[in-house]
């Protein structure tokens, strides 16, 4: 075929102008696509973690619209009738009558339901890494405080959609989890009985969970999330993208690829998560109700455990003393209230992190340049603590696992963690604030002497030198293009009229803490630089 055929006529093209024309006047589209095509978006690793989130979500949406063409959110009894012979002839919900139908009788039914749990698993692990990478590398800065903030609410409700989604099934492992959500809802001062009796539909296990379950999990939290990714995105895109130190790289620009190779390179990215999760699902057997069995309230799962992202909170439940305090005929559940409180001040920690430094250290400036971690040294203990806390409560989550499977008691697992709580956080602070700052000299070190080369060099007089090799300009940019703040005064915590009041000098004190002499190690300036490299000449 020539190419002459191949080329559009003039009718063609006066047809296909006068569409783009029509469909701008009203949808203003042509403005849009021309500033996405001149946009442009830097190229690393890292920035794949939030794309990992969005694809694994479009997953979910795909997946759990085709198991909701067969799930019935119903807890009415019925008699299983299925493929699966061990239970057949038993009593079971509609919702596990139709989970089971869908696991052995509906065509791919077992792969899509896989998948859909593990796209789950996927996106909460990518969300919570993808907000660590943000978190490390100051992402969260003015301007982008609400994009945190979105991100951490995407978070929470990735959350408490894999524990409704989880729960719908009505197997024992699931019921077993609901067993310990409602004691938790009872604990809790005054309204918990109510909270109770309204999520239930009236004394636990009730009648009415799997279908308000359902409700929250296919339409309220999935809604909400869409909203929240939109205007994550919208406001990426407002703010334009972050980018790491280097050449040519300011608060001012962005470098990177243009509009048409990112697309490229994010759509086969996202066919990869894509593959990567069905053959997950296709290999991994993961929540085999079959095993478990239909929930029944007399009995319990031996080894249960709930998926990683809620372990904490069952890590916190399972090592707190069964503590309880009575006053005026009415008891107040420690050992229940104290973990709730416990957890839900771990994640508002996290939430409110960018405003909280963003006070401490009086930074009101914008920022589109990251961090290296290590030059923030009391940030990135803060963050590997947290973690640290994370970890310890998800081992708390599996003690009686751990118990079985190491033969020890027990008791001494959690014992182990409830030390660890207290003990660990402040070891992972202390060594990751030193380990940061060691890193922070052998950067300057770096700068200043050059790179270890392994040559050793005899000198006429008999000394035995190592050969260093000078930094290239990009490497020495790297390594010094961060700033070093100073620490605020008490003056400047507060206003200048009076005293200091207790909160300006607690605000100074903080400061020194992030700043201060012990948080950092002073960059090597031009002069001592010059006078080092002089030296190596001469």
């Amino acid at each position: 075929m020539s190419d002459e055929s191949r080329q559009a006529t003039p009718e063609q093209r006066r047809k296909g102008e006068s569409i783009a024309r029509w469909v701008d006047t009203r949808l203003g589209t042509r403005g849009v696509t021309r500033a996405a095509a001149r946009r442009v978006f830097p190229d690393h690793w890292s920035f794949m973690l939030g794309e990992i989130c969005l694809y694994s979500f479009l997953i979910l949406i795909v997946t759990g619209v085709y198991l909701s063409f067969y799930f019935h959110p119903s807890s009415a009894p019925v008699r299983y009738q299925g493929s699966y012979v061990p239970l057949q002839g038993q009593l079971v919900s509609e919702a596990f009558n139709s989970t089971m139908h869908i696991s052995f009788d509906v065509r791919g039914g077992l792969l899509i339901r896989q998948a859909h749990h593990w796209a789950a698993l996927v996106f909460v692990s990518s969300m919570l890494v993808h907000m660590m990478r943000v978190f490390f590398t100051g992402a969260f800065r003015k301007p982008r405080e609400l994009n945190w903030v979105f991100g951490f609410l995407l978070l929470i409700l990735g959350m408490f959609g894999g524990l409704t989604g989880y729960d719908l099934p009505d197997d024992l492992l699931s019921g077993t989890g609901l067993a310990v959500v409602n004691g938790t809802l009872l604990s809790v001062p005054v309204v918990g009985t109510y909270l109770s009796w309204f999520l239930f539909g009236g004394e636990f296990p009730g009648d009415d969970l799997v279908a308000r379950f359902n409700t929250i999990h296919v339409l309220v939290i999935p809604a909400v999330m869409v909203l929240l990714i939109v205007a994550h995105m919208a406001l990426a895109l407002r703010h334009k993208h972050t980018q790491y130190a280097g050449p040519g790289r300011t608060d001012k620009n962005v470098v990177g690829l243009p509009f048409k190779v990112h697309a490229v390179k994010t759509a086969a990215f996202g066919l990869m998560v894509c593959g990567f999760i069905f053959i997950i699902a296709a290999i991994a057997q993961i929540n085999p109700i079959w095993q478990y069995g239909p929930y029944r309230a007399d009995q319990v799962s031996a080894g249960s455990q709930p998926d990683w992202y809620m372990g904490v909170a069952d890590g916190l439940l399972r090592v707190m003393p069964g503590w309880e305090i009575d006053a005026w005929g009415h008891t107040l559940a420690l050992d229940n209230v104290i973990p709730l409180g416990v957890g839900v001040g771990l994640f508002l920690a996290l939430g409110a992190y960018p405003f909280i430094e963003s006070w401490v250290t009086g930074d009101d400036r914008e920022h589109h340049l990251l961090d290296r971690p290590r030059n923030r040294p009391v940030r990135t203990a803060f963050g590997a603590a947290w973690l640290s806390v994370y970890t310890v409560a998800l081992l708390g989550a599996a003690n009686d696992v751990i118990a079985t499977r190491f033969h020890v008691s027990v008791n001494v697992v959690t014992w182990a963690v409830r030390i660890g709580l207290f003990t660990v956080p402040l070891v992972v602070f202390v060594v990751t604030k030193r380990w940061a700052l060691a890193l922070q000299w052998g950067d300057r070190e770096k700068v200043l002497h050059g790179r270890e080369t392994g040559v050793i060099k005899c000198l006429p007089h008999g000394e035995f030198v190592e050969v260093h090799e000078p930094l290239t300009q990009e490497q020495l940019h790297i390594l010094t293009a961060h700033e070093q703040d100073k620490p605020l005064t008490v003056a400047q915590a507060g206003s200048l009229n009076g005293p200091p009041t207790r909160v300006q000098r607690l605000r100074a004190k903080l400061s020194r803490s992030f700043y201060g002499d012990g948080a950092q190690i002073p960059k090597p300036t031009v002069q001592e630089y010059q006078e080092i490299t002089s030296s190596h000449q001469n």
